[in-house]
């Protein structure tokens, strides 16, 4: 039987850690969290599960998860974020693969609630993240955002049963916060690539967003919650065009409009 070494990154996260830490029990050998000095509950609760604490200054994303797989003991990693629970069939899969280990490394399809609906489409669903695995063949890579675990190559991957349930926003006010976050971060990246401003993406990227999740990924069948997520990726997608266009000529010391 392998041993897992569970990881999760934390910043005031009373409201979601529990629910995360309940699903982990006498699933993973050790929980490692990694809190960037958090203001709230987060260290009492994950003290009270017995987790391994540790407070660490927040660098990004890639940084604090790899810091966080050095301090674990045993060779296959599960990462999971603080909003995010085992469902029961998933938790059964990691079981099974833990009896039998076929891979090296394995995807979780994770399934997103919305304001308290259940989001099976929009683009946003299955969704698959890599987040068990050896920690021999891989570590998180990426900077500001949309990190991800880069794997060595020949490296053998498997998808697990059941969802990783993820509760990210209680509110459409809470989706809006991390649009803005998010596309400034798109438009400092774009800018670092030397990238150019163009007329066209502004006008059409949006609209192309929109076309694609709320038709092409069937978003209308997500009822409300569908055509809001379209709509908010559609205007995160102008947000960091207009970002990155203000920067661009901020940069130059032109004007921007």
């Amino acid at each position: 039987m392998k041993k897992i070494s569970a990881i999760i990154i934390t910043y005031n996260e009373e409201k979601n850690i529990e629910k995360c830490l309940v699903s982990l029990q006498d699933i993973v050998d050790e929980i490692i969290v990694v809190d960037s000095i958090s203001k709230d509950k987060t260290k009492e609760i994950c003290l009270k599960y017995n987790a391994i604490f540790y407070e660490r200054a927040f660098t990004d994303y890639s940084d604090q998860k790899n810091w966080a797989i050095k301090q674990t003991q045993y060779p296959i990693v599960l990462s999971i974020d603080a909003d995010e629970v085992l469902s029961s069939d998933l938790r059964q899969s990691i079981v099974d693969a833990k009896n039998n280990w076929k891979y090296d490394a394995y995807y979780f399809k994770r399934l997103t609630n919305f304001c308290g609906r259940w989001v099976k489409h929009t683009g946003w669903y299955p969704d698959k993240q890599m987040r068990l695995w050896d920690k021999s063949v891989g570590e998180w890579d990426g900077k500001k955002i949309h990190e991800k675990v880069k794997l060595q190559e020949g490296t053998t991957i498997s998808t697990l049963d059941g969802d990783l349930l993820h509760y990210s926003f209680y509110t459409i006010h809470q989706h809006i916060a991390q649009i803005n976050k998010f596309s400034e971060l798109k438009a400092e990246a774009m800018l670092e690539k030397g990238k150019k401003p163009n007329w066209v993406k502004i006008i059409f990227s949006p609209l192309s967003k929109f076309i694609r999740h709320y038709f092409i990924k069937k978003g209308f069948l997500d009822g409300f919650a569908g055509f809001v997520i379209s709509i908010n990726s559609a205007h995160s997608t102008f947000l960091k065009q207009v970002k990155f266009r203000q920067k661009y000529y901020e940069r130059k010391n032109n004007m921007f409009l």
